[in-house]
């Protein structure tokens, strides 16, 4: 039978259940579609045969909203949706959000802060005895001690402070089957502690069979940044399923948060299955009378074809939630589901993306990459493109050539980023050929960030000379083909290791762009990222060496107001920083070189 899982008891009576085996606590609006980590995870294990109910948005007010199934049977899940709680609920200068995507009707409200935290001792309270995990990205980027951005203050891991019984991070359906077979025979929650890609309590270290890392312990974390920086630095070079080892965290006397090493890489047929289970590939029919749920405009009509990133970007924690390694969909599970939107009604003709955190990775950046995983010391892509890199787009360009032949496809968007830098590290100039004239309208965006090759040295991005290059070509094939189309940059503003100098530089770069960003994004410091890291600390965890940090609010938004410098609001803050950093040369009426006009 396909249709949404039991939302109420009513439900669950209808399809003859008595019990679930799972009861799955979601910050999130129900969605079932492939892009919600809550409806991978349930559909993951209903094809193994578990009952999965759901309890969306529960009041966290009430006590009573978590009991709408009762008891299940194996335990509860629990997870804050699609995105860091946190991060949904406030812009970087901490001020609430007016909107939610990921909420029926985009209302704002509907779910805690730190939801985890919240549904965890919701849950706690009514049903002591009964396992808890936790999971998302939320709980994932929070599974050791983490700087937290909001309190400006290092927080334990979240399985603590959950009083959840196992965490599960990554991409996690590996990993909740293997626990949910456990559970149903018959081990108990707190025996649970062999399976990769989860992260679990314990009081002594007997448990351990293999080799581990002994992390600084928590109190030497509180007393000393560079402790922290040490000990991040260290969590970086274990993210990978064949190199990384145990990790243990110590918190007082013989208390421990132990994390296993990651859940191994998918194969392509794992990714088909998962991503062919009978989705009902949009939100639930209860909310289409408060507006539907926003977040499924973009993503109903588009294509996951990869999940992992070798990019690593320093301000991404992709890395350290996804990994490195890059799994692919086949071809044909990806026709497949493109053939499905053509027979859904409301389908134009346009798909609106064909990616995943990279579009355009579709393979290992090496072939040593399937055999001994990605190195724990070096980078793919950065400082420049290792020698073992691959670049190669030939199986991409083929992708996207059947997906633009299906009957009913008009056009076939990219709209996921593209790593300008593995396009030009490609000798073969296909690619970029078939995406400036089929997969663009009009404007390209992409992710050069900022024009400083210091800054870009500490995002782990490659120097302007090689954007400069990209942009060049790009306009050169345009010109060839006679399209006009423009590549537009996204830009981030006071990261780690940016000065008023560098910002200056980037707005200079702007004005010779002759291109005014409609929006510009503040660095935003979120859990587990190597960019938060030297935010809270000072230094860079990979070399710890010093940074500079814009950490003053006057700063930010100086930094922040001469990505805009035309806009008249900021004539006053931009005026400052160039007074500040003596480039009184950038205030005049010789357009072609001044950012702004002298007044009085």
């Amino acid at each position: 039978m396909k249709d949404f899982l039991p939302i109420t008891k009513e439900d669950m009576i209808k399809r003859g259940w008595q019990q679930a085996d799972f009861v799955y606590v979601i910050g999130d609006a129900y969605v079932d579609h492939s892009s919600f980590g809550p409806a991978i995870i349930s559909r993951v294990l209903e094809s193994r045969g578990y009952k999965v109910a759901i309890i969306s948005q529960p009041d966290f007010h009430n006590p009573e909203s978590i009991t709408s199934f009762g008891k299940p049977r194996l335990g509860f899940l629990v997870s804050a949706g699609n995105m860091d709680s946190m991060v949904n609920h406030y812009t970087v200068n901490k001020k609430r959000r007016h909107q939610d995507a990921y909420s029926p009707g985009g209302v704002a409200g509907l779910r805690p802060d730190r939801a985890t935290l919240v549904y965890c001792n919701l849950i706690k309270n009514k049903y002591k005895d009964s396992p808890v995990i936790i999971g998302g990205i939320e709980a994932s980027l929070r599974r050791l001690a983490h700087y937290d951005y909001w309190s400006d203050k290092l927080k334990r891991s979240i399985l603590l402070d959950s009083g959840a019984d196992l965490l599960i991070y990554g991409m996690g359906e590996l990993s909740i089957v293997e626990v949910a077979d456990a559970l149903s025979s018959g081990i108990k929650i707190e025996d649970i502690t062999y399976v990769p890609g989860t992260v679990f309590k314990s009081r002594d270290l007997d448990v351990l069979s293999s080799e581990y890392i002994e992390l600084p312990e928590f109190s030497a974390l509180e007393s000393d940044k560079l402790e922290y920086a040490r000990s991040f630095g260290i969590q970086c070079k274990n993210t990978d399923s064949h190199s990384a080892k145990i990790l243990v965290e110590k918190y007082g006397e013989k208390r421990y948060v132990i994390q296993n090493p990651p859940q191994r890489p998918l194969t392509t047929q794992e990714l088909d299955d998962i991503y062919e289970l009978p989705y009902m590939n949009t939100y639930h029919p209860s909310y289409e009378k408060l507006g539907g749920v926003p977040a499924i405009s973009e993503i109903k009509f588009s294509l996951t074809s990869s999940r992992g990133c070798f990019g690593n970007c320093s301000f991404c924690a992709l890395a350290f939630h996804q990994g490195r390694v890059v799994q692919a969909r086949s071809h044909e599970s990806l026709i497949r589901e493109a053939e499905g939107f053509t027979k859904d009604k409301d389908f134009k003709g346009y798909i609106h993306d064909v990616g995943g955190p990279t579009a355009n990775f579709r393979r290992t950046a090496c072939d040593k990459q399937e055999s001994f995983g990605a190195c724990a010391n070096k980078q793919c892509l950065f400082p420049k493109p290792c020698k073992n890199l691959i670049a190669d787009h030939s199986d991409y360009v083929e992708l996207l050539r059947k997906l633009r032949a299906i009957p009913g496809v008009k056009k076939v968007f990219i709209r996921s980023g593209i790593r300008f830098d593995y396009v030009m590290a490609d000798k073969d100039n296909t690619f970029m050929k078939e995406l400036i004239e089929h997969h663009v309208s009009g404007q390209l965006r992409v992710a050069p960030e900022h024009v400083s090759d210091n800054v870009l040295r500490l995002m782990g991005k490659p120097s302007k000379a090689v954007y400069d290059a990209f942009c060049k070509r790009f306009k050169d094939i345009n010109d060839k083909l006679g399209k006009k189309q423009y590549v537009v940059p996204y830009l981030i503003s006071s990261h780690p290791g940016s000065r008023l100098e560098d910002a200056i530089a980037l707005a200079a770069s702007i004005r010779d762009m002759g291109y005014m960003p409609e929006q510009v994004q503040d660095f935003y410091p979120t859990p587990s990222t190597i960019s938060s890291c030297m935010y809270y600390t000072g230094v860079d965890p990979r070399n710890m060496e010093k940074v500079y940090i814009p950490d003053s609010y006057h700063e930010k938004a100086m930094q922040r107001a001469l990505l805009q410098y035309m806009d008249p609001k900021n004539y006053k803050l931009v005026r400052e920083a160039l007074v500040l950093a003596h480039r009184e040369d950038l205030i005049g009426y010789d357009k072609s070189h001044c950012l702004i006009t002298p007044r009085s």
